[in-house]
This record gives C-alpha cells, structure tokens and sequence, in this order.
C-alpha cells in the first residue's frame, strides 16, 4: 500500500503586490499621520473609521484597471449571495456613511479618515495591492471655497511634516474643462469606454511622456514586459487636441485659463470650468496661498472617474536618483477633486463633495528622501535590563518597571515614560545580550549580576557614546568619556534620564 504523500510546507513569503511593516516603518507612519491629524483637526474635520468591507453595489465601479478581475476590487460572494469587497479607496465608503446616517450629520459634513485600501492592480516597483491612505473631505456645499480649502489644507500638511515650501507644488484643474476639450475633440459624453481609456491615458503623462500619452490616445501601447495597454482609438487630429489641452499651461493662472478658452471653443460646460477655475484662483489668492504653493496646471486629470469639477494633485518637485542613479523629480503624494454625484447614487438626490487623499507610503518616502525620517532616528529601541542571574528576574522586573513609569524629564511628562525591557533570551551568553540591544537599537544597557546586587550598584552602559568611541577613539578618550559607568541602584532612573537627554 503506497504511503500518503506528505503536504508540503507552505512558503513563508510575502503574498505578490504586499508587504509586512515592522517597528521603525510603523512608528514613523504613526508620527507623520499624527502630524497630518493635527493639521485637518485645526481645520475643523471630524475623524472618522468606517468598514473595511463593503458591498460591491456601495463601491461601485470606478477603478482604473478595469481589465483586472472583479474591476479591480477584491471581492467574494457572501453566503446570502451578496458580494462584498474590501474598499479600494476612503471616498466610496464614505458617500455611502453620510447617504446612511446623513439625518444625524450636520451639513457640511467634514471629516478625515486613514487606514488601508485593497486595489487588485498588476503590482510593480513601488506599487502595491494594500497601502494606507489619508483623507479629508468636506460633504454638502458645492462652494469653491471647499476646494479652496482642501487645497490650502493639503499645502500646510506637506509643509508641518517637513517638506519646505519650493520642494512641492498642489497642481490643480477641472474635469469640466477636459469634459469640454472631448467635447471638442468630438468624444460624446456617454462613451464611456473611450472617455475612461483617454482619462487613465492622460492621467500618465508623467510618466509616460508626450509619447506614450499619445498612444495610449491612440491604438495603444506596449509596455517593457511586452504586455499592451489597448488605447483609446481616438484619430491623430483628436489626440493632438487632447494634448494641446495638457500643454496649455502658461507663465500665469491668467494666461492659462486665457489658453484654456481657445482651446475649449463654444462648449458650455468647458466654460462653467473655467469659470470656476477662476474662482477658486481668487480664493486660494485670498488665503495667501499664491503659485509657489498652488498652481492652476491642466495636466491634472486624476484617473479615477467619479471627479465631476476641480481636480487636484500635490507634487514633490525636488529631485532624487532613481535605481539606474538617474535624477528625476519624486512627483506626485496626493491627489482628490470634486465628486458631485457620488452620494446620489445611494439618495437619488445631488450632493456636493470634495475630498483629497495622501499616498502615505509616498509621502513617507518622501520624508526619508529629504532626510527628514530614518537614519537619525536608528537609536529610537528601548533601553535593555540585561540578564546575568535568572533567579533574580524579580529584581530585573523591578528595574524595568521603576524605568517603564518614569517620566523621560519630569519637568515635562508630555514628552512621555521612558522605553524599557528586560531581556527575556537565553542569558548564558551575555555577547548574545549585547547583540540583540544592537538589533533593537538601544541606546542603554544596564547590566548587574551577583557583585552588583551585593553592593546594591548597577552598570549603566551608554551603547550611542560606546559605537561613537569605537569608531576610533584614542586611550585617552575612552578614559575622559567612559560608555559604562557604575551607579547606586537607587540612581538608575535618574542616570538614565542624564544619558538620554545628552543623547537627545
């Protein structure tokens, strides 16, 4: 009798298009969108978490790569055979909170929300399936001054995490506009087909260049994997009119919207863009928020196809190496607009919305670009209560528990208790101790055995000055700056605070 086959182990690997975040990447996400939260708070959004789940009827079908399976979403049958999917963005799952609680909602309604979305996108080089997004929307005013204000809004965030004024830039445009340059061009407003394929074509014009713009316009274009993207089959003539759209950006607001109108012809509702373009000039102006911060730029479409009015995107203009070491500018971090129509698909009735969303993990790496996270913050692990006698791990608790509520300078508990552990490995070997404080990033270690309880002292190694020393300090100089020195044990806490203060 042949014996079962034995299953095979499954692979420890990351699933394709995801990836796990550990310690250092968690905490400076948390920081920066604690940041982020204090700005939209200041602005008077409320916060808000919804479902991670919907029904495919409450997101609708409006991803950009509709070739992929369930148009993009991640999605299943539920056993009442409703299809649910998980959100691939904040917007849809909140036309659907205000359409059901909006009797209990004042209006304006403005909130902010962050958290992971799910896109069952083809992933790539810096492109994932789940990534965190942060948003903030005002819901019920169809004013300018909303847009105004996001666009304001998203400048002062950028800024209050560390990006100075000069290294970005919020570009912004209206679908109105473009609805009237296809009109133009004579795309009719119901082909929706066509009006998808030259928004996604269009919305990759940094990317992509003039060039693969215009074959995406036109009979479509092959990637470097040799995979095409089918184009939108518009005419040479009709593709150069789009592009000339994209291109009309001039020296001033004035002069572009001046541009715009030639370009636009007779088309009505291509004016009432304009027209509001204008406006929302005049506002921005108004708040003292002029072009070195928000630019009106006709490239910006945005890809996704609910934007009915003001489209907006804030683009980082510094420049970095790409993996070949080639400069290039870091680009976009967050985009939004207008969505008018979107909460009408659940009431029947209109209401006005206009929201933005931060790519997080751009932004942070953004951050990290401009030095702003990261190699600074490598001695951010807790300090270490090492081992040397397991039969005094009560003592080592006590240690550790003196340090963990312990306020990091007692003039000022807001900056919060001191981190702290125990080790809680294998202590026969203390080099193994030390290694793992290595890894962790500690900035201490305090260290007693048996000679140090008996005088009632305890070591206090200094791991930031001992890696400093290390690195070629003379005899001299390790004996002016010793890395461990020996105190009372009832002056630990106070010597540790000594340390990290100096250690900043």
């Amino acid at each position: 009798m042949a014996k079962p086959r034995k299953q095979p182990r499954p692979k420890a690997e990351t699933p394709k298009g995801f990836r796990d975040y550990f310690g250092t990447d968690v905490t400076e996400r948390a920081a920066m969108l604690n940041t982020i939260a204090g700005v939209y708070h200041r602005y008077g959004f409320d916060a808000l978490e919804s479902s991670a789940v919907e029904t495919v009827e409450a997101l609708g079908k409006f991803l950009p790569d509709v070739d992929r399976p369930n148009d993009g979403v991640f999605a299943w049958q539920d056993e009442d055979d409703t299809w649910l999917a998980l959100r691939y963005d904040l917007t849809a799952p909140l036309a659907r909170v205000f359409a059901q609680h909006r009797n209990d909602l004042p209006t304006p309604y403005r909130r902010y929300a962050m958290g992971p979305v799910w896109r069952n996108e083809k992933p790539g080089p810096g492109r994932f399936r789940q990534f965190y997004q942060c948003d903030a929307d005002t819901v019920g005013t169809s004013s300018m001054a909303a847009d105004a204000e996001i666009c304001a809004m998203l400048a002062d965030c950028l800024e209050e995490v560390g990006i100075p004024r000069g290294d970005y830039v919020v570009r912004v445009n209206n679908r109105k506009v473009l609805n009237g340059v296809l009109e133009a061009a004579g795309v009719v407003a119901d082909d929706e087909r066509t009006r998808g394929a030259v928004l996604r074509a269009i919305d990759k014009l940094d990317r992509l260049g003039r060039d693969g713009v215009s074959m995406l316009l036109g009979a479509g274009r092959r990637d470097e994997s040799g995979d095409l993207t089918e184009g939108a089959g518009l005419s040479h003539a009709q593709a150069e009119l789009i592009l000339g759209f994209l291109e009309a950006k001039r020296a001033n607001s004035l002069k572009t919207l001046t541009r715009l109108n030639e370009i636009i012809g007779q088309s009505g509702i291509g004016s009432d863009g304009i027209g509001e373009l204008m406006e929302f000039a005049e506002l921005v102006e108004a708040q003292g928020y002029g072009p070195d911060r928000i630019v009106i730029d006709p490239s910006v479409v945005r890809g996704l196809g609910y934007y009915t009015g003001p489209v907006y995107e804030a683009e980082l203009t510094f420049e970095i190496l790409d993996e070949k070491g080639r400069p290039r500018q870091f680009g976009s971090v967050a985009g939004g607009g207008r969505y008018d129509d979107l909460v009408k698909r659940f009431t029947g009735q209109a209401v006005p919305a206009t929201g933005v969303s931060i790519g997080v993990d751009r932004l942070l790496a953004a951050l990290h670009a401009k030095g702003k996270v990261g190699d600074s913050n490598i001695w951010s692990g807790p300090v270490v209560v090492t081992v040397m006698d397991r039969a005094r791990m009560a003592e080592y608790q006590s240690m550790v528990g003196e340090l963990r509520n312990s306020d990091l300078d007692p003039n000022d508990p807001s900056k919060g208790k001191i981190r702290a552990e125990v080790y809680l490995g294998n202590p026969k070997n203390f080099g193994n101790q030390m290694k793992y404080a290595d890894r962790r990033g500690s900035p201490i270690a305090i260290i007693a055995g048996s000679n140090e309880f008996d005088k009632g002292v305890v070591q206090i190694k200094d791991l930031i000055l001992g890696a400093q020393l290390a690195e070629g300090a003379t005899l001299e100089e390790w004996k002016e700056r010793p890395s461990q020195v020996e105190v009372p044990r009832d002056q630990l806490v106070k010597k540790v605070r000594e340390i990290l203060a100096v250690q900043g």
